[in-house]
């Protein structure tokens, strides 16, 4: 997988190749997702898990931290942005909203990153498409 920052995915695959973690291969097919959505993310290693960057900001970032579950954090970049509603319209209904800023799309199993994984794809594009241009 080729991609222009090929540092930051060469320091993903690292990190991908020691991560020991209960939903490793959900983990590597939710990252083949995201970077299908959009063929200009680049990649990086934040908070201890990859995260994806559009035009040097981060966008979408793993959370790992649970051992039965998986985070996905939609985020529009490092200081909070005031909006007047949520910073886009989630159709799927699968986004859980922190903030209107920051939403949270949540897998426990293999079936859910499967049966989520084409609307994540929709979500990723949306997403960075809302998110451009709020630095």
């Amino acid at each position: 997988m080729a991609r222009e920052n090929s540092e930051g995915t060469k320091e993903v695959e690292v990190f991908l190749d020691q991560l020991e973690h209960p939903m490793k291969p959900e983990v590597i097919a939710l990252r083949a997702t995201i970077l299908n959505a959009q063929p200009e993310l680049t990649e990086q290693i934040k908070w201890n898990a990859p995260s994806f960057c559009f035009q040097g900001q981060d966008r979408i970032t793993f959370n790992l931290s649970g051992k039965g579950i998986i985070r996905l954090i939609f985020h529009a970049g490092v200081k909070t942005k005031v909006l007047n509603g949520p910073l886009m319209e989630d159709e799927t209904g699968l986004l859980e909203w922190a903030s209107n800023d920051r939403a949270i799309l949540k897998f426990a199993s293999r079936e859910d990153v499967e049966a989520k994984s084409p609307a994540l794809e929709q979500l990723a594009r949306q997403w960075i498409a809302a998110a451009e241009g709020l630095e």
